[in-house]
């Protein structure tokens, strides 16, 4: 069930076991949250345009990119307590540019989250590429 876990079988120290099936924990953070997010958002009808959208989703998203990226280069790091709670936070800043996004595609907020993780995704990934898989 590749949907609920992507992560390899050396990799789950980074899922919780829920009757036999992994579930990735940063995404158990991330998905619901964000779910919740644009379900509020559209229920109170949130505007399109925060003076604070941009740097409040910034700000939400670098705890989530910072561990994923340390987990790259030092796998055997970090906790699932802490990849819960920065995909809680990755969650309220997706689900925040999501709702803009959808209602005026391509949004400022959208744009900047995007390009922040292009920058450090792009690079840790090349940089982590080749390294032997453990186990």
């Amino acid at each position: 069930m590749f949907w609920l876990s992507h992560h390899h079988p050396d990799e789950y120290n980074r899922t919780y076991l829920f009757g036999g099936v992994r579930v990735c924990a940063r995404c158990l953070g991330t998905y619901p949250v964000l779910l919740a997010v644009m379900v509020g958002l559209f229920a109170v009808r949130a505007p399109l345009r925060w003076a604070l959208d941009v740097p409040a989703v910034l700000a939400l998203t670098v705890p989530a990119l910072a561990d994923w990226a340390v987990g790259r280069f030092r796998p055997a790091s970090g906790s699932n307590a802490v990849r819960t709670l920065t995909g809680v936070l990755l969650g309220a800043a997706l689900g925040r540019s999501l709702y803009v996004h959808l209602q005026q595609p391509l949004p400022a907020v959208l744009l900047a989250q995007g390009a922040l993780v292009t920058a450090v995704a792009v690079p840790v990934i090349l940089a982590t590429y080749q390294r032997p898989r453990r186990g």
